[in-house]
This record gives C-alpha cells, structure tokens and sequence, in this order.
C-alpha cells in the first residue's frame, strides 16, 4: 500500500499568546488512493489513527488531481470531526475527489495560480442491463453525497451545483472564491489577502466550450450555404442571359 499522505510537526511561536505550539501539517499529494478504500478496513483505520495521533489545530495541503470518491468521503468526515481548527491550503490543484476532501476546512485558502475542478463521478461497470443501471444508481447517490458537502461549504442551490458538476467546472481563485468554494487568498509570504477580490476571475467549462465550438461551426455551415445559394442564384441568371442573347441573334 503506497501512502498518499504525509504528516509533519513543527514548533510554531505565537506573537499574540508569546508561547510555543506545535502545528501539525497534512499533505496530500498526488491521486488519493491508488487502490479503492470501499471494503478496506486497514487503509482508512490507518489514516485515522495518525490524525487523531495528536491534538492543537491542523493545516492540510493539498495538491491533487482526484481519485477514489470512497477514500475522499471518508477522509473528509475525519476531518470534520477533528476536534481542533482545520485551515486547508490548495497550492496546486484540488480537482474531482479532492475538491470534497477541501470542503471539510474550517477556512479554505488558494494560492493565486491554483485551480479547483468538480465535475460528475465516474466509474466502469460491465455485465447486463440491469448491472449497467444499477451503476447508474449508484453514481446517482455518491454524486448527491458530493452536493451535499458542497452544499455545506458554498451555500449554492443543489440544483446549480449539479449544473457546474455537469459541466466540468474549472474554478480559479477569484471564482472559486467568489461561488464560495475557497475563502480567502493565499500570498507570497504565507498572510492572507485581505484586500477586495478582483473583478476579473475564470471558470472553464468543458461543456459550454463543446457548445460555443458547435454553434460557430453551425454559423459557419449557415454562411457558406447562403453563399452557395447566391452562387446559385448567379449561374442562373448568368445563364438566362445568353439564351436571350442567342434568341436575339437567332432573330
């Protein structure tokens, strides 16, 4: 069983009560889970051993590109029954599987060049008809557990948080921040900005680009087959005009 998660601790002095605490760190780098935690009773025990191997309040860093969607859930329940204050911190991407894991912060920071994407669960499923629609069940309920924490985090209308996991939604920071998934800006020096968000943010859907790309190619068929038909329009009136001229020199 490969690891996808690290823990570190490190003496921490705070200004503001002038003593020492120790800060637990957790890094989550990579796909969570290389192999699937549905029936696993040593990984996901192993995992909670560790973060309840301590107390004080928790940072977790995450960069990842997703993975198994049993894994996320569970990880992201622990976490919200973790007694102390949980600060997430996305410094690359927090995609699929790990956008739900960073809902269970506390506070949710973005560095200002990460991304966050959700999109719909997927799975592969093989047999009969009634194999394929109880997979198609089955995506239907864990895709209603992840609206669930979304719900939680965003406040958004289970409706339109279907809509953006429909469409493939890529978040950067500003827009993330602005549909409530992030709570604040990461800066260079580890502070938060404080200041107003921006104006100018980007949300990337796969399934809006798909659509624009089908209407300019439509526009385009639109324009070539009006110029065809004034083409057309063209050789006709081109050729009724010699036939008038060879009746006229038949005369």
């Amino acid at each position: 069983m490969k690891k996808f998660w690290k823990w570190k601790n490190q003496q921490v002095w705070n200004q503001e009560t002038q003593t020492e605490t120790v800060e637990r760190t957790l890094l989550l780098n990579g796909t969570i889970a290389e192999d699937s935690w549905f029936d696993d009773d040593i990984t996901p025990q192993m995992f909670k051993e560790e973060l309840m191997d301590g107390k004080g309040n928790i940072t977790v860093w995450i960069n990842s590109p997703g993975g198994d969607c049993v894994a996320a859930a569970q990880i992201y329940n622990m976490l919200r029954e973790y007694e102390g204050k949980v600060t997430v911190k996305i410094d690359g991407i927090a995609a699929s599987a790990a956008s739900v894991i960073a809902m269970a912060g506390d506070t949710v920071l973005m560095s200002p060049v990460s991304m966050m994407m959700i999109h719909n669960p997927m799975t592969i499923a093989f047999g009969d008809s009634g194999e394929m629609q109880r997979a198609i069940d089955m995506l239907s309920s864990v895709k209603d557990s992840i609206i669930n924490a979304y719900e939680l985090k965003t406040g958004m209308s289970r409706t339109r948080l279907a809509h953006l996991m429909d469409a493939e939604t890529w978040m950067d920071v500003n827009k993330a921040i602005e549909l409530g998934f992030a709570d604040e800006i990461i800066q260079r020096n580890g502070a938060v900005d404080e200041l107003e968000v921006p104006q100018v943010s980007m949300l990337y859907s796969k399934t809006a680009v798909v659509n624009s790309l089908m209407d300019k190619i439509a526009e385009k068929c639109r324009i070539q087959q009006e110029n065809e038909t004034e083409n057309s329009n063209k050789v006709k009136v081109d050729s009724l005009m010699s036939r008038l001229h060879l009746m006229k020199n038949w005369r």
